[in-house]
């Protein structure tokens, strides 16, 4: 991916080395839910989270279809760190590159959701991107680097640990900056739903769901944030000739790596459909492409999809 020499967003947030109120891990409460306190609320967790929860889940016993459930509704939750501290971070070179290569992404991602929201006679309100390092406090609730990479509406702003990245590489073979990308411009896009209102239209059906029913709305929700990642990266290239050789792979390996049914059987040996709550990985690169082929809205319609 060519990132290197061009604009960072001013929108990066860095809390790394700042306190995140000595979290544990939020293991289910009686009955195997994790309590309502703890749940993140509206913005569900991140494409990451899918994966590091499944691995805690499998070492701890815990059965992995309740952690992954989507629980609460929108609203709520503890107060966002508006002036949380930003303690300088000791960086490493690889560190330093990591954090260099986010601020280009989320640039990029400013100036495609920009224009296109310019088109439609809209304003697009530009997401801040935490960086965090081992726990953290959002609007949402409180969450640990195990959770992943995540979104939360309450405060419009999107948590990463640059340590999932490593993960990504080494644990899940899903390398490349390409793929960190695609990571960055999944949860933009569930940004991107919010603003639309389609966040909240998917809280309110879900809510008087059954939990089958509500999985499969929040499958099609997940596979739209795929495919506005995809539309990124479509007007990204166009317009600033991103992508080289490869990068496209990179994305759908990492796309492949996080499906429901790929993380299923290698936490469990065995796939329950039913409990799909992101896609499966064919789902998930389908939709993708889709978003990089077409760059346009009505093409990323999963919830009128037929056929996912």
């Amino acid at each position: 991916m060519r990132w290197k020499g061009r604009r960072q967003s001013d929108n990066v947030e860095d809390r790394r080395g700042a306190s995140g109120g000595g979290l544990r891990f939020p293991f289910p409460g009686r009955g195997g839910r994790m309590p309502a306190s703890r749940r993140a609320r509206g913005g569900g967790i991140g494409i990451g989270g899918l994966i590091i929860i499944l691995i805690v889940s499998y070492v701890f016993g815990i059965n992995p279809l309740e952690l992954l459930s989507s629980g609460g509704g929108a609203g709520g939750g503890f107060t966002s760190s508006q002036n949380a501290p930003r303690a300088p971070a000791r960086q490493s070179a690889q560190e330093k590159t990591l954090s260099a290569m986010v601020g280009v992404v989320l640039a990029d991602t400013e100036d495609v959701w920009n224009a296109i929201f310019k088109s439609m006679g809209k304003r697009y309100d530009e997401p801040k991107l935490v960086l965090f390092s081992g726990s953290v406090r959002s609007a949402c609730g409180f969450a640990q680097s195990a959770m992943g990479p995540f979104y939360c509406p309450g405060d419009h702003k999107v948590y990463i640990d640059l340590a999932f990245y490593r993960e990504m590489r080494t644990r899940f073979k899903a390398p490349g900056d390409f793929a960190q990308a695609y990571v960055i411009a999944h949860e933009v896009g569930h940004h991107v739903q919010t603003l639309l209102g389609i966040s909240a239209q998917v809280q309110r059906a879900k809510k008087n769901s059954s939990r089958k029913a509500a999985n499969a709305i929040q499958v099609r929700m997940e596979l739209q944030a795929d495919c506005f990642a995809g539309m990124w990266a479509h007007h990204a290239d166009k317009t600033k000739g991103i992508l080289e050789r490869g990068d496209i792979e990179e994305a759908l390996n990492a796309a492949h790596a996080i499906g429901d049914d790929t993380l299923q059987k290698r936490s469990q040996g065995y796939v329950v459909p039913d409990s799909f709550t992101h896609g499966s990985a064919a789902q998930r690169m389908r939709w993708f492409k889709t978003g990089l082929e077409t760059g346009e809205f009505r093409a990323c319609d999963t919830f009128g999809a037929r056929q996912l």
